[in-house]
């Protein structure tokens, strides 16, 4: 891997959200590491990538819900001599179902992908972005995270984490020229939302609110080149995270919970 060039990472690229976020950058002459647990599917995007774009694309089998997946990532790319340029964390999944009830180590594996993974790939890229001024983080949240969701406790909770510690990082990162954006999106009809048993909820259903991955992607890394904090794709769905936020906390959980019924 040549060290001039201008790398990024993406983390549960595979499909989805993901593989659209590879796309965007990949037109902007970013070359890609590409990463997940499909990585048949990764050989595939990068391939894609390759042909289409001519920029590089490596394919990287890692699964975050392994505690050592990041840091054995982070040692991959610094044995190649790749300086980071981008990372974008989005690799992460939901569970729907009563806290009480979901099986306690699944909901122990979505905190590992969803929360530790994003911290300790943000430590581990961070340092070096700051000491080269250049480049950022875009971590994918959701609008999940500005309140709480009854039927999926741990999911919406893991999302306002992401994007607490975007904004903090955001302002810390500032000064050296480094970007953290947090995109949220709203729903969007992909694997994840299958894996998530979400199809039927009266979420999903909300035709107003639900964009296409390609669609989440452009404004995400839009977003992030422009030096947002903060992108929520969508009005409707800027308007509903805003309700949350300013409305009643009580009434933001129960229209959640009931959203996801």
């Amino acid at each position: 891997m040549a060290e001039d060039r201008r790398w990024s990472v993406v983390t549960g690229a595979s499909s989805g959200i993901g593989a659209e976020l590879a796309r965007v950058l990949a037109a902007r002459g970013h070359s890609l590491v590409l990463t997940a647990r499909r990585e048949e599917r990764l050989l595939a995007l990068a391939a894609e990538i390759r042909e289409k774009h001519g920029v590089a694309a490596e394919a990287l089998g890692f699964d975050l819900e392994d505690p050592a997946a990041p840091q054995a990532l982070f040692a991959a790319l610094e044995g190649r001599g790749v300086a980071i340029h981008t990372l974008v964390n989005n690799a992460g999944f939901a569970l729907r179902g009563r806290f009480a009830t979901l099986p306690a180590d699944e909901q122990a594996a979505m905190v590992e992908v969803n929360v530790a993974a994003v911290t300790k790939l943000a430590r581990l890229f961070l340092p070096g972005m700051i000491e080269r001024r250049r480049g950022g983080i875009l971590n994918v949240a959701s609008t999940a995270a500005f309140q709480a969701g009854p039927s999926m406790a741990v999911y919406y909770a893991t999302k306002a984490y992401v994007l607490s510690l975007s904004e903090a990082l955001h302002e810390e990162a500032k000064p050296h020229g480094v970007t953290v954006t947090a995109l949220c999106p709203g729903p969007v009809p992909t694997e994840f939302s299958a894996r998530a048993s979400l199809q039927m909820t009266r979420l999903v259903k909300m035709r107003a609110m639900t964009l296409s991955a390609a669609e989440v992607a452009r404004a995400g890394i839009e977003g992030y080149e422009a030096g947002k904090a903060i992108v929520i794709p969508g009005f409707a769905n800027r308007i509903g995270a805003l309700g949350a936020q300013l409305g009643p906390r009580a009434l933001a959980r129960t229209i959640a919970g009931r959203l996801q019924g």
